[in-house]
C-alpha cells in the first residue's frame, strides 16, 4: 500500500460475538494480488469556489478494511461519492476496480455495494420488500433470491422483523437493513459511509464484527466514520481534515507517529513517584515520562521500542532506590488521543509554514 500530549485513557473492550455468523457467500471476484482496488492521484473536487476535497492520493489493496476518519464536514462523504462515481474529479485521477468511476461498466457496478450515510430505502415497504426490491434490480432469480435474503436477514439479525415497515424500524435497525441491502449482490467492494453513526456502542461493535467477517470472505471495505476510536478495527487508516488527507498508515504506525514511539504504563508506590520520574528520565531508552494525576503512582513512559525497553525499567528503578513497581505493561492509547496529537502536530507545521 502507498503510504503517504495528552494523558492516555483506558481502552474500550469490544464484545466477541457478531450479530450472526456471516452468510454463506459465493467467493467474490477478485483482482490480481498486485492490483489495488482503489487508486487516486491528486484528486480534487470543487463545488464552484468551494474546495470540498483537495489533492487526494491513496491506494487501497484488496481484502482489507480501509477506514477514513475525521470530524463531520471534513470531506469523507465527498470522497465516497467520488470513488463510487457520483462525483467527477475537478482535477486529478481516480480508478476503482481498474475503471474510471463515472464510466463504470454495468458488470463493474454490480461488483460494488454502497451504504449511504442516510436511510434511503422505502419507508412504506417492509424489511423483506425493501431487500426483495434491491435483489430485483440485479435480476436475481426468485429461488436464489429467497435463500439469499434470508441469509442476509440472519446476518443482520432482522429475520424476526422482516414484516415491519421501514418507517417502523429504529435507527439502528434501519442501519442494519442498509447493510443487508448493500450486500445483496455479493459485492467485491463495499462503500459504507458512516455506517455506525447515531447507534449505541454495543451495536457499533457488532457492525465491526460483521465487517471483519466480510473481509475474511475476500471483500474489500471502504468505511468512513467520525468515531475516531473505530480506526483500531481497520487495516489501514486515512486521517482527514478540512478536505485534505493528512495521514495514511496502519493503526499501529499512526500511534507511533502521534506519540513519537510506543508507550509503557507503569505503576509504582505513591511515596516514590518523584524518585521514579527522575530515574526514568535518566534512562537512555526513555524519550519522555508523563505522570497521571487520575491514578496516584501511574506513569506513562514513551520509548522507541516498548518490547526492548520494558524489561530494563524494573531493574533500573529497583537498584537500591526502594521504589516498588506494582505493575508494568505496554499501553496502546485510544485513537481519540492519537487523532488529537496528529492534528496538533499538523497545526504546528502549518503555523510554522
Amino acid at each position: 500500500m502507498t503510504l503517504s500530549n495528552s494523558t492516555p485513557t483506558a481502552p474500550v473492550s469490544m464484545p466477541d460475538k457478531t450479530m450472526r455468523d456471516a452468510p454463506t457467500m459465493e467467493a467474490p471476484k477478485t483482482e490480481p494480488a498486485a492490483a489495488p482496488l482503489i487508486e487516486t492521484h491528486n484528486a480534487s473536487v470543487h463545488f464552484g469556489k468551494t474546495v470540498a476535497l483537495q489533492e487526494l492520493s491513496l491506494t487501497v489493496p484488496q481484502g482489507t478494511i480501509f477506514g477514513l476518519i475525521g470530524p463531520s464536514g471534513c470531506g469523507k462523504t465527498t470522497t465516497v461519492r467520488l470513488l463510487a462515481g457520483l462525483y467527477k474529479p475537478t482535477e486529478g485521477e481516480v480508478r476503482v476496480l481498474g475503471e474510471i468511476p463515472t464510466q463504470f461498466k454495468m458488470e463493474t457496478r454490480e461488483r460494488i455495494g454502497y451504504m449511504p450515510q442516510q436511510f434511503v430505502l422505502y419507508p412504506q415497504l417492509s424489511v423483506w420488500e425493501n431487500l426483495n426490491f434491491v435483489a430485483s434490480l440485479y435480476g436475481m432469480p426468485l429461488l436464489k433470491r429467497n435463500n439469499r435474503l434470508n441469509e442476509l436477514l440472519d446476518f443482520v439479525e432482522l429475520r424476526n422483523h422482516k414484516r415491519k415497515l421501514g418507517s417502523q424500524l429504529s435507527g439502528g435497525m434501519q442501519r442494519r437493513l442498509a447493510v443487508a441491502a448493500a450486500l445483496v449482490n455479493q459485492p467485491t467492494l463495499i462503500f459504507a459511509d458512516e455506517p455506525t453513526a447515531g447507534i449505541d456502542p454495543v451495536l457499533r461493535a457488532k457492525f465491526w464484527e460483521n465487517f471483519r467477517a466480510l473481509r475474511e470472505q475476500g471483500c474489500t471495505l471502504f468505511v468512513t466514520t467520525q468515531y475516531v476510536g473505530e480506526a483500531a478495527h481497520c487495516d489501514y487508516v486515512g486521517v482527514m481534515r478540512e478536505g485534505r488527507l493528512l495521514h495514511l498508515d496502519t493503526p499501529e504506525n499512526l500511534r507511533r507517529k502521534a506519540l513519537g514511539g510506543e508507550v509503557i504504563r507503569l505503576v509504582v508506590d505513591t511515596p516514590h513517584v518523584r524518585d521514579a520520574l527522575v530515574r526514568l528520565d535518566a534512562h537512555p531508552a526513555v524519550n519522555q515520562v508523563q505522570r497521571s494525576y487520575r491514578e496516584p503512582g501511574q506513569l506513562f513512559v514513551y520509548t522507541d521500542d516498548a518490547a526492548t525497553t520494558l524489561p530494563t525499567l524494573v531493574t533500573h528503578l529497583d537498584s537500591g532506590s526502594g521504589i516498588q513497581v506494582r505493575s508494568i505493561d505496554k499501553y496502546e492509547p485510544p485513537f481519540d488521543d492519537v487523532f488529537v496529537n496528529l492534528v496538533k502536530t499538523d497545526e504546528a507545521k502549518w503555523e510554522n509554514n
